[in-house]
């Protein structure tokens, strides 16, 4: 049995847990270098992408374990 808590998903009200994490950074605050993490169920990794890929923000998108664990 694990102590970690499940990893919930960013959008706004969602409280499934969190399939993907998407790795971004905003290049105008940012070092190229450096990622910030959303995480999504299934349900919003469209719309949460899309949104951070609009403002050209989105680097990679990876399975939430693994991009946690960066």
């Amino acid at each position: 049995m694990s102590d970690e808590a499940p990893l919930t998903c960013s959008a706004k009200g969602c409280t499934a847990d969190a399939v993907w994490a998407l790795q971004w950074n905003n290049p105008k605050l940012h070092t190229p270098d450096r990622r910030k993490v959303w995480l999504a169920c299934d349900e919003h990794r469209a719309s949460l992408g899309d949104f951070l890929a609009s403002r050209r923000f989105l680097r990679e998108v990876v399975p939430a374990a693994e991009g946690e664990a960066r």
